[in-house]
């Protein structure tokens, strides 16, 4: 972004970096300024303070705010402050709605009497298509061609349109599909550290930051890049050039010291971390790791702890630039003169950490001895539920407790075996958290090999697959011949995407998801990812535990979950000696030899050379052109949405919410999964039936999140988790609530509409921790959609609670102690909501909750619109509504 016109401190200066000239924003003169200490400030704040620096405009950013950091100190009053990202990351479930939503806005701004090209990226906005390949074909050297032909031809219509959207915009790009996942292309080759920007006769230079539409967008936190995940509605907005509005967060240092032992990986240690965390609390702060810990750990070791901040609730997971990131970009293959200007840049800017400098001024902090780290899963719902390897058997012993110990014979691919409740039959290579870390792959490589030569096989119910998130991964494991040893073991490439991960693991061969259905067993997923929620897997699959990708390999090798593979054998030698995972068990000088020997810079430099131009698939397409998008209204995949339809210039007065029924009653930790499901359509479900009665086949369905540029689909497949629990119609589960009155049993869906009909306005009550998970815009859009006016829960997710706002849903939260319980309220009552007319940040809001007998309740509130800035979004009925009517 270029250098804004103030400059009221006097800090724009010139950086030589060899023969290149750059103008920057220098801290040290404003340090000298105001003489504040900027090097007992966290080095994520003094990120922000230099983007506030070359920001300020006197209209989103003030003196005021500058000073006000460059002096912050912990404890600090709440101060609201812009920030702007230097580009914006999205990955294609996230980025079709997006883009459609974009193009639905040049349509608006052009019937409102203004000129369609203003809808476009300002600054680099660049899109990753990671989430639609699935596993339909595993254990066979075809399933990668397979499944990618399956993918094509799944999402053509979606794929055109992201080209479409390319030739349409300016600074728009597209990673074509089957190259890798987001965020591992963003640390392996799109994050450039520091950014360098002509402007006029000039190049400015700045930090690196980015938000993206995706909440693991925090993985480049280990680069030193600062950013994270946003919704997409907010994300669409920064790319129109509005800064995302937050509050200065307080900033949690994570001290590490020593290294870790043998036998522990990043994963255990990211597992580790992430119970700490939370159990700390940490939602809506920075944690800023330090200490000289952070020598012994490799940026992919660091990117597979910071990719995990959503997982222990924080916005980052934030590394400070030092040696180690500069030998990680040297070794990617990124340029020479960008590396040294990196250097530089961060050296000048007291942006550059040496293990001998003393820590910064933290708001509260955490320490961990690397050396304590043990091997570990978490699970069996949770990302923090961490469990050490040792206690895994007797902590799932838990879980199946009081179930029947039923066996089934079960006969699948010319095998015959008995399937019960803890079988695991998934077990998947995926994710960018771990597969972005070739000694957690090597690892996984190197105890395949010593499984195959003491004769070791996978169990047959087990669905194995490889999906690494950059091609590099193949590159190695190829060079390093460990390949052929993971095919033995049916551990063969299914694609680069983000697949079982988000769900997308494909179905169970017929015989075995039939068993597990029809007998309700507790099947297992065993997975190298950073979400575990229930319903998210797999549907048929209850229990699912995170572990490095070694030990997914062994979880395949043992098939049980109810194994202690600490102390029993996962199989016979051909000797007819046990083998034990202590045998197999790569050591830290194996790995470290394979990558050293089978890891080259020429690998990253030939992979990206031409990242954006795609295969035969994507460059034989057909491609719409034209600044308008030509919508095809048989499309059930592309539809314009109505987000803008008979939207006035000016908006409304805001106004109190009345007479309004609860839709759903939902409990502690929804996820944006329960609330907008990611996975497969069921046919009987309302999104299974619009698309049959408009032709679609069900074997032609797809999955929601192929479906998100449809609001069709969306809307109908909002709160429709087949998991969720609506107590409002206890005994059900998945898309069921009671039409009110008169307790009709109907689908949400039926419901929403009804209550449309009749003019009647929704609101749903939650339990704590509501709209955690994945950074889901649809699961805020889809709420708006189906007429939900406000949310009351406990307590908020960041990123959910933020795009609630930004599509003019009112999230409220009950004070302190206080419940749907302790309150006494059914859901029955019809609601009024008071003092909405008067709205500002974080208000008391009055609710009157009156029964069919005439009892009334009565209690407050707290708005959680928390900014002026979002007052106004919400005041405009969205965040897109607002960005829209600046530009007439």
């Amino acid at each position: 972004m270029a250098i804004a016109a103030g400059n009221s401190f006097v800090t724009r200066d010139k950086l030589n970096v060899g023969a290149q000239t750059f103008d920057i924003h220098r801290l040290e003169l404003l340090e000298k300024k105001i003489s504040c200490h900027l090097a007992k400030l966290p080095f994520s704040l003094r990120i922000l303070l230099e983007n506030l620096l070359r920001c300020e405009d006197g209209r989103f950013v003030h003196p005021d705010d500058i000073k006000f950091l460059a002096n912050w100190t912990p404890g600090a009053a709440e101060k609201e402050i812009a920030f702007m990202p230097a580009r914006v990351l999205l990955q294609d479930f996230t980025g079709v709605p997006a883009v459609v939503d974009l193009a639905t806005m040049r349509e608006a701004i052009k019937r409102m009497g203004g000129n369609a090209r203003l809808i476009n990226p300002l600054f680099p906005a660049e899109l990753v298509i990671d989430h639609s390949v699935q596993v339909d074909s595993f254990g066979s050297a075809n399933a990668f061609g397979l499944n990618a032909e399956l993918e094509f031809q799944r999402n053509i219509e979606r794929y055109a349109f992201l080209r479409w959207g390319q030739t349409a915009f300016q600074n728009f790009k597209v990673v074509p599909p089957d190259t890798g996942i987001c965020h591992q292309v963003n640390l392996e080759y799109l994050a450039r550290v520091v950014c360098a920007m002509p402007s006029g006769s000039r190049v400015e230079a700045y930090p690196d930051s980015v938000v993206g539409t995706d909440s693991h967008t925090t993985m480049v936190n280990a680069l030193g890049v600062f950013g994270w995940g946003v919704g997409g509605i907010e994300a669409e907005a920064a790319m129109l050039g509005q800064p995302s509005s937050m509050l200065i967060p307080d900033v949690v240092g994570f001290r590490l010291h020593g290294k870790l032992r043998e036998g522990a990986t990043a994963t255990d240690l990211v597992l580790t971390v992430t119970e700490m965390l939370r159990k700390k609390g940490v939602v809506g702060k920075f944690v800023e790791f330090c200490g000289t810990g952070l020598s012994s750990l490799s940026v992919p070791d660091r990117a597979t702890i910071a990719n995990m901040a959503p997982e222990y609730g924080a916005t980052m997971g934030f590394f400070p630039v030092d040696a180690e990131t500069l030998a990680y970009l040297q070794f990617t293959a990124r340029g020479a003169e960008q590396i040294a200007l990196v250097e530089a840049y961060c050296k000048e800017q007291m942006l550059f950490r040496t293990d001998d400098m003393a820590d910064p001024v933290f708001s509260d902090k955490l320490e961990l001895d690397l050396g304590t780290v043990e091997p570990t899963v978490a699970g069996p719902k949770r990302p923090q539920d961490r469990v050490s390897l040792r206690n895994a058997k007797s902590s799932f012993t838990k879980v199946v407790e009081g179930t029947p110990d039923k066996h089934v014979a079960v006969r699948n691919n010319g095998d015959s075996f008995d399937l019960s409740s803890g079988a695991v039959v998934i077990a998947a290579i995926t994710s960018c958290t771990n597969t972005s870390n070739p000694s957690l792959m090597l690892g996984a490589g190197l105890l395949a090999k010593k499984a195959v030569e003491r004769g070791l096989h996978v169990k047959p119910w087990v669905k194995t697959s490889l999906a690494p998130g950059s091609k590099v991964v193949t590159d190695y494991l190829d060079a390093s011949g460990l390949t052929k040893y993971l095919e033995k073991l049916n551990f063969h490439l299914v694609g680069y995407g983000c697949t079982t991960c988000i769900g997308n693991s494909g179905p169970l061969p017929e015989p075995i998801g039939a068993a597990i259905k029809d007998n309700n067993l507790i099947a297992v997923a065993v997975l190298s990812g950073n979400r575990n929620f229930e319903g998210r897997i797999h549907p048929l699959v209850r229990a699912n535990y995170l572990a490095s990708p070694p030990l997914v390999v062994a979880y395949a090798l043992a098939g049980r979950m109810d194994m202690d593979l600490t102390t029993e054998s996962l199989g016979s030698d051909s000797a007819g000696k046990p083998v034990y995972l202590r045998d197999i068990w790569p050591t830290p000088q194996e790995i470290e030899s394979t990558v050293r020997d089978s890891v080259t810079s020429e690998m990253y430099r030939k992979e990206y050379a031409n990242v954006f131009e795609g295969d035969a698939h994507w460059k034989s397409m057909p491609v719409p052109e034209g600044d308008l998008y030509r919508w095809d209204p048989q499309s059930t995949y592309i539809k314009q949405p109505p987000f803008f339809e008979n939207m006035p210039k000016t908006p409304a007065a805001l106004a109190d919410i009345h007479s309004a029924r609860v839709l759903a009653i939902l409990g502690d930790s929804v996820t944006t999964d329960h609330i907008s499901p990611a996975g497969s359509i069921p046919v009987d479900s309302p999104a299974g039936k619009y698309l049959i009665a408009n032709g679609v086949k069900p074997h032609e369905f797809n999955s929601y999140g192929a479906r998100r540029g449809n609001h069709e689909v969306m809307m109908r497949g909002t709160f429709a988790n087949i998991r969720l629990r609506n107590q409002l119609a206890p005994g059900t589960e998945g898309c069921w609530t009671l039409f009110l009155p008169g307790n009709e049993k109907m689908t949400i869906y039926d419901a929403a509409v009804k209550y449309r009909e009749g003019g009647v306005a929704l609101v749903v009550l939650a339990g704590k921790e509501y709209g955690s998970g994945s950074s889901r815009d649809w699961a805020a859009k889809g709420t708006r959609l189906l007429g939900v006016r406000a949310v009351i829960a406990e307590s908020y997710e960041r990123i959910h609670r933020s795009n609630l706002v930004g599509m003019g849903v009112l999230p409220l939260e009950f004070r302190a102690g206080e419940n749907r319980e302790t309150l006494g309220l059914t859901g029955q009552e019809v609601f009024e909501i008071e003092g909405v007319a008067s709205l500002s940040p974080k208000k008391a809001i009055g609710v009157r909750a009156q029964s069919s007998d005439g009892a009334t309740k009565t209690f407050s509130v707290i708005a959680r619109v928390d900014t002026p800035e979002e007052v106004s979004y919400y005041h405009h009925g969205g965040i897109l509504q607002y960005v829209l009517r600046q530009m007439l």
